[in-house]
């Protein structure tokens, strides 16, 4: 790939988008993969993995934010959270602000990509890999939680789309596997990718996860890399009412850490949770 040359994504079939190519700064092409990472101008560095936007420096801190904030303030004293994947170390990065989390277990298949991502893009972890709280497990994550003997009050699932490796994540086995080993009032998210393109995702992720769960639904970010509209991230717990906590609880929750977001307010979490009728009229037609 040489430099200016347009790279497409190919994630949709009949349109798409394109990124300019200023540098190539790293191209692995094998039979089993292609993953990529460049420079441009309007988002920075870009890492993509067989023709699919994983993420980008411009517009990453909305979705680990949203990710991250959202199911911990929520839960309001979370001491032991679960990142699934998330080698990139965004994840890593924003769970890592809260203070009153003790311990921070991160399940990443390949070794490789944390390697790889502390390289390219250091940005995303900026030294949270360093923090004595974190515990990196090199497993498959349904193997993991279907094993583990440790508990946990937050899990988030940081998973590619449901093809190819990231499959897995979106099964009942590893929604069965987060319900056993999550604490009683424990909060599990996940990626579930742009709803009004990818809406078969949200009904089977609410129809597996359902079983599992007493409260099961959907909240929403705009993420400009993640095009076509809103992304919609997967909500799961046994405790109905944290997901209605007054906005005056989640502003003290956020005075008391001190943490201060690019896109996460209060406001705007208790808003995430209002979703579009289309997707309310699928999940209700299951």
């Amino acid at each position: 790939m040489s430099q200016h040359e347009k790279w497409h994504e190919t994630l949709h079939d009949g349109f798409g988008q394109y990124f300019t190519v200023d540098k190539q700064l790293y191209r692995d092409k094998t039979e089993h993969q292609d993953l990529v990472i460049f420079e441009n101008s309007a988002f920075g560095r870009v890492m993509a993995l067989d023709g699919v936007v994983q993420t980008t420096e411009r517009d990453e801190f909305i979705y680990h934010e949203m990710l991250t904030h959202v199911p911990l303030f929520a839960h309001g004293d979370a001491r032991s959270v679960l990142i699934i994947g998330g080698g990139d170390g965004g994840m890593l990065r924003e769970v890592a602000r809260h203070p009153g989390v003790e311990k921070i277990t991160m399940v990443e298949i390949d070794a490789g990509v944390v390697n790889f991502c502390r390289q390219y893009l250091p940005s995303h972890s900026n030294g949270a890999y360093d923090d004595p709280r974190f515990t990196l497990v090199i497993d498959d994550g349904v193997n993991f939680v279907s094993q583990t003997e440790q508990k946990f009050d937050v899990i988030i699932s940081d998973c590619t789309d449901p093809i190819g490796p990231g499959e897995s994540l979106f099964t009942s086995d590893f929604y069965a596997g987060c319900q056993r080993c999550l604490n009683e009032d424990g909060i599990f998210v996940a990626q579930n990718g742009v709803c009004f393109l990818q809406q078969d995702e949200a009904v089977n992720s609410h129809r597996r996860l359902s079983p599992y769960f007493s409260d099961v639904t959907f909240y929403q970010a705009a993420v400009p890399t993640y095009y076509g509209g809103i992304m919609t991230f997967a909500w799961a717990s046994n405790n109905a009412l944290l997901r209605q906590l007054p906005t005056e609880t989640l502003k003290a929750r956020c005075q008391e850490t001190d943490i201060r977001c690019r896109y996460y307010t209060p406001d705007i979490h208790q808003a995430s949770f209002a979703l579009p009728q289309y997707l309310l009229d699928a999940l209700s037609a299951e």
